[in-house]
């Protein structure tokens, strides 16, 4: 049987994180105007502000080919469609000895899968009629995709939902896991759980906006690269959300 992975100290060495959870739920209760988010509104605010790169393919490798032209998406402007309500997970994994320092847990998906093979997620799915609510629809997947406990999870607050182009309305779930946990991945819904230090998803620095051919259309989308592993599109937008709300 394969040994359960236990999540450790291993960014110790870096910076302290610069927010604790009582300010990261704090900032996550507060009043905020709603924003339009989603892959196509990002793709046209993008390009509308000329401030795009080019996919760095020698890098990373040949984007998955399951891109959807604009003018067919589910949130392409005047196509109308059913929104499917889903909910994905930010887990924040406090260091020890540091409540104020975390690292985020990520999913690779498997290559086999029908959707969104081979990239980077948060654990997350689509709303089940027996889902009380999102945050029940987060923690339920989490546990089915990687073995992360619901009890071992607090709570602290919601992210602005994000609309992907294939009409799924995410709402993502930030909870803070105090305690390393044993994690078990379903093999046939993740082939990696791997961890990034909060501090490198909140620096600026790290963050890119980039476009990338598809059927003679531009599609534009954020980035957030971490070594090898190339974390774009909703996931990426979904960081980018977080870093808005706690960058001041």
């Amino acid at each position: 049987m394969e040994q359960p992975r236990i999540l450790s100290d291993r960014y110790g060495r870096l910076a302290a994180g610069r927010v604790s959870a009582a300010e990261i739920r704090a900032r996550l209760a507060s009043p905020r105007p709603a924003v339009a988010r989603g892959d196509v509104a990002t793709a046209m605010a993008l390009m509308r502000q000329n401030e795009l790169a080019t996919y760095d393919a020698a890098r990373f490798g040949p984007l998955p080919s399951t891109g959807i032209p604009y003018d067919r998406a589910a949130g392409a402007p005047g196509v109308r469609f059913k929104r499917t309500p889903a909910a994905v997970l930010v887990p924040l994994v406090a260091r020890p000895g540091n409540q104020a320092a975390f690292d985020v847990i990520l999913t690779m998906r498997p290559q086999q899968m029908k959707q969104h093979a081979g990239q980077v997620a948060f654990p997350g799915g689509r709303m089940e009629p027996d889902d009380a609510s999102p945050e029940a629809c987060a923690l339920r997947e989490a546990e089915e995709e990687i073995g992360l406990p619901g009890a071992a999870v607090e709570v602290l607050g919601r992210l602005d939902p994000y609309l992907t182009i294939t009409g799924y309305e995410v709402t993502p779930v930030v909870g803070m896991i105090a305690q390393p946990v044993p994690l078990r991945p379903d093999p046939n819904e993740v082939a990696e759980v791997f961890d990034v230090p909060l501090d490198f998803l909140l620096d600026p620095a790290n963050h890119r906006r980039e476009q990338r051919e598809y059927n003679g259309l531009t599609r534009a989308y954020y980035a957030v690269p971490y070594g090898q592993r190339y974390i774009w599109g909703a996931t990426a937008g979904m960081i980018l959300n977080l870093y808005e709300l706690l960058k001041d």
